[in-house]
């Protein structure tokens, strides 16, 4: 669809839309109950993984219609030619999503790893961010991923955090709220879908929300006066 974004700078999200949005009416329309309800899950993948675990996939694809895949650990040659796989089995196009970060080498062996957003925190110019994430989505869009969960805009306010530290761009909402925008502006240049998370934030907990429950024992007042500005 890439021919479709030649066209006036102040109107081409329109024929975009509507374009999408007459395909997505029409394939629900012929859609089945169960597959709608399928198309609401997106269920994690890896491209390392075993035999048997392939298969699996490969049946909730086929039987259940499950809408989308979240690639993880494993190689960028190896994911590519599973994502093909994938999708030649689905009836609908299935969206493919990544949690690359600073970039494929967040999850991926032998791929870029660009600087973590502590690092581009400290850059002045907002356009250099726009760019790095340019290039993320670049590398993500290659690889046939569509969403990327990315980036963090938690502010790293708890020095006692665990989990976020350099994931954040920064300690004021300022500051994060200017370089996450710019990043989710490159990536979506791209044609790569952006995800700033995670809301209301985790930069201001004790403990690892992989591991454990965390908990923001805070007022109302203080999740206004710390929240990232609005987009």
């Amino acid at each position: 669809m890439d021919h479709l974004f030649f066209l006036d700078k102040t109107h081409w999200l329109v024929p975009i839309v509507s374009e999408q949005g007459n395909w997505v009416d029409t394939q629900y329309q012929q859609m089945t109950l169960e597959e709608k309800i399928g198309q609401l899950f997106m269920v994690p993948v890896t491209s390392n993984q075993s035999n048997q675990e392939r298969d699996r996939i490969k049946g909730l694809i086929k039987e259940q219609k499950i809408g989308g895949i979240i690639f993880s650990k494993g190689g960028p040659v190896r994911q590519a030619q599973l994502s093909n796989e994938y999708q030649s089995l689905s009836k609908i196009p299935l969206l493919v999503g990544m949690d690359a970060e600073w970039g494929l080498a967040m999850r991926l062996d032998s791929t870029y790893a660009f600087p973590w957003n502590m690092t581009l925190g400290a850059i002045q110019d907002d356009k250099i961010i726009e760019k790095v994430g340019q290039r993320v989505g670049y590398h993500a869009k290659r690889l046939g991923v569509h969403i990327n969960f990315a980036p963090d805009i938690d502010i790293n306010t708890n020095p006692k955090n665990p989990i976020i530290g350099n994931r954040s761009f920064g300690e004021t909402r300022e500051v994060v709220t200017s370089k996450g925008i710019a990043f989710m502006k490159g990536m979506e240049s791209a044609g790569v879908l952006s995800s700033g998370k995670h809301f209301p934030g985790h930069g201001d907990t004790e403990v690892d929300s992989h591991k454990d429950l965390p908990i923001i024992p805070f007022s109302r007042n203080r999740l206004g006066q710390f929240r990232t500005l609005s987009i």
